[in-house]
């Protein structure tokens, strides 16, 4: 944390110090009161530029605030997006985003009906020269509660995801433990599992929290015997582990697919769900 600060404090003496940057922000979870941070939280820093033209096509600039381990760029090219992206991870541990935008751009942002998401999740005004932050509506950080799913919404997790586990004993079947992690994290776990957590958690705290990105505070909101079933559903790469594991997690998204249900009178097919629960489990595997 100390290194952050430091790198802060650098950042802000250079923005108030360089004539071209005209306002700066610093947004996302070190501002937000909802968001959990640590020691590894990252810096994220929006700058507007009056003649951005240096600023995006050199990275020289970058280096003033330390040893550069590594950096990514987005919207460079061209510049003809909302703005354009360097982000920097420096060598003492510490990772930069930084924002740039032009007047024009920034102004475009500013005056529009909605706050953009990215300062609705909050945002602190480093400096204004210009008034250009006048019209800057209020973040109200509502963008990262968990929103109460439609009747559509929660039948299409719910089929989506009874569809596709029958791939598990598939590839249980054939021992191809690499399209089966691809099928239980890249897509089970991440697209129907977490947002079946998430609708568990907000109906039990009156859809009035956020559980942060794929489910960093699950743990803080799910009892010892929750959290501790959910961590049953992982293993490592031995397919025996693997096929429990599996079971698993159809027998925990069953338990919470009925609570939400419950919980916002919607429907569920618990005679599928069974029959499922039953193919999968029966399965041989190598």
């Amino acid at each position: 944390m100390e290194n952050r600060n430091l790198k802060l404090e650098a950042i802000k003496n250079w923005i108030n110090d360089n004539k071209d940057i005209r306002a700066a922000l610093i947004t996302s979870s070190l501002v937000n009161p909802l968001a959990p941070i640590d020691d590894f939280s990252d810096l994220d820093i929006e700058l507007v530029f009056e003649d951005s033209e240096n600023y995006i096509q050199s990275k020289e600039w970058l280096f003033q605030f330390g040893d550069i381990l590594n950096y990514y760029e987005e919207g460079i090219e061209g510049f003809d997006g909302k703005h354009a992206m360097r982000m920097v991870q420096y060598m003492d541990g510490v990772k930069v985003d930084f924002k740039i935008y032009s007047v024009e751009q920034f102004l475009a942002e500013v005056n529009s009906p909605i706050l953009p998401e990215d300062w609705d999740i909050g945002y602190e005004i480093l400096t204004d020269k210009d008034n250009l932050t006048s019209n800057l509506k209020p973040p109200t950080y509502q963008v990262s509660i968990i929103k109460k799913p439609s009747t559509e919404e929660f039948n299409k997790i719910v089929d989506d995801f009874w569809w596709d586990v029958t791939y598990i004993p598939k590839c249980l079947a054939r021992g191809d433990l690499f399209y089966l992690k691809f099928m239980v994290e890249k897509i089970i776990r991440v697209e129907y599992l977490i947002p079946m957590i998430e609708w568990y958690v907000a109906s039990q705290n009156h859809w009035d929290i956020t559980t942060n990105k794929y489910g960093r505070l699950f743990k803080k909101y799910l009892s010892e015997q929750e959290w501790a079933q959910l961590e049953e559903t992982f293993s490592g790469s031995d397919m025996i582990e693997n096929k429990i594991a599996c079971n698993k997690l159809l027998q925990v998204f069953n338990i919470l697919a009925q609570k939400v249900a419950t919980n916002l009178n919607y429907d569920y097919d618990q005679q599928k769900a069974n029959s499922i629960l039953n193919f999968v489990s029966t399965i041989h595997y190598k």
